[in-house]
């Protein structure tokens, strides 16, 4: 509410003395708004499980849960990270009438490992063990960062198990990788936020520093996909999706990826980063929903255009 005193107050002057009166307002500082790609919310927590389990697979026991009913969704996070993450995505994707499937990677969140070294095509093999156990034949898949590598791996070497593969942030070769991510300065809380998650809710609450590492290790040497593998990929509906402000991920490699794989849609989301599902959840759900039904332009404001092999 305005206050009407200084109002008053200036006409009082006026009748008083005749000679020119001028109101002293004080200077507007501007607000600084901090851009979308620069913060890190938190997301939002997970709705009530309808099935939980773990399942037994190659010396891991792989963590899942479901929600909802109908055709069903894989949601496959990035690295060091867990399902909580996708809190801001499962309303969403309930409401689209869709059943979620959330996985937590094999050493991560609540997931179990081994002493074997941690591997995108052993994660892979984890998510088709999950989706025997729970007898889905065929699914969706969302994958960010490391989970969008699954994703894409899924639609090589196991196609008739994906329906849609929505790949955010990911990278098939080490070429694809930005070297001035190791310095972006939204690293810190990333890294924070990782570790408060892990130490949450694993069952070795202090091995994240052990699981960070492996993670590392891996993502330095893996993975290696050639173009003509890319190119043979056969089957699943794909968009390769990152954001406009992207950290890890050259834009070089995003094009080229769904330049390589056939009928493959790039998307890129206005004003977000590496971490879009968490700074703009409404666009990204959009993008994803749109993709799933058919509309490719994802969300209004979203660049977007359909890259065919060469």
């Amino acid at each position: 509410m305005r206050r009407a005193w200084p109002i008053a107050l200036a006409l009082t002057v006026a009748v008083a003395a005749p000679a020119a009166v001028y109101a002293q307002t004080p200077a507007v500082r501007p607000i600084a708004v901090t851009p979308a790609w620069q913060t890190l919310p938190a997301p939002e927590p997970l709705p009530p499980f309808d099935l939980e389990g773990r399942v037994s697979h190659d010396g891991a026991r792989i963590w899942f849960a479901t929600i909802g009913a109908g055709p069903p969704v894989i949601l496959l996070h990035g690295g060091d990270a867990s399902a909580e993450f996708w809190g801001d995505q499962v309303p969403a994707l309930l409401a689209s009438g869709r059943r979620v499937i959330l996985i937590d990677s094999r050493g991560h969140g609540r997931s179990t490992r081994d002493a074997k070294p941690l591997g995108y095509e052993l994660m892979e093999s984890d998510v088709i063990a999950v989706m025997d156990a729970i007898g889905v034949e065929r699914a969706d898949v969302v994958g960010w960062s490391d989970g969008a590598i699954l994703g894409l791996i899924m639609a090589m070497k196991d196609p008739q198990r994906v329906t849609h593969v929505f790949a955010f942030g990911a990278n098939m070769d080490l070429h694809g990788f930005n070297p001035l991510g190791a310095v972006a300065p939204i690293l810190p809380q990333v890294d924070a936020a990782l570790a408060a998650n892990f130490a949450h809710i694993s069952p070795t609450p202090g091995g994240y520093g052990a699981l960070s590492r492996d993670v590392l290790a891996m993502q330095l040497s893996q993975p290696n996909y050639t173009p003509a593998e890319l190119a043979a990929i056969k089957g699943p509906a794909i968009a390769i999706v990152d954001g406009a402000h992207e950290e890890f991920i050259l834009r070089e490699h995003t094009q080229y990826l769904a330049r390589t794989i056939p009928g493959a849609v790039l998307i890129i989301l206005p004003d977000v980063s590496h971490f879009a599902p968490l700074q703009a959840p409404d666009s990204f759900n959009a993008s994803m929903i749109n993709f799933f039904d058919g509309s490719p332009g994802a969300a209004p404001s979203a660049t977007s255009s359909p890259e065919t092999g060469r």
